[in-house]
């Protein structure tokens, strides 16, 4: 059992030649017990975006603040604060930060265990 707040989850640099400006920390993993999901947090700065990519397993983002585009399987749609997706099995997608102000676009992901990678854990 975890009960926390993300302000005690360290925050990562994740450096890829996929993505810009991209950071994130693991709020809940099977390192606290949880052997199904992974819930991550992200940052994305300024110019920044998530990869643009596709996987065999869906996966669940939720924004929690700023502004960006999801373009997913091909359409690009608006995001903001409250927005939440459903990406399918084997759909091209990515999360673009679009705002001017240097805002971070801040969202949650969740993924099966299997789909957790890139912060070296």
């Amino acid at each position: 059992m975890l009960v926390s707040h993300e302000i005690n989850v360290k925050l990562v640099e994740l450096k890829s030649d996929t993505f810009k400006n991209v950071k994130g920390k693991v709020l809940i993993s099977p390192a606290c017990g949880s052997d199904v999901n992974v819930l991550r947090l992200f940052e994305v700065g300024q110019d920044g975006f998530s990869a643009n990519h596709k996987h065999d397993y869906p996966h669940y983002i939720y924004v929690l603040e700023g502004e960006g585009t999801m373009e997913m399987d091909g359409k690009k749609t608006p995001v903001v604060a409250g927005s939440f997706a459903f990406v399918p099995n084997n759909i091209q997608h990515q999360l673009v930060n679009t705002t001017k102000t240097g805002r971070l676009l801040r969202f949650l992901c969740m993924v099966p265990v299997e789909g957790h990678v890139g912060f070296g854990d």
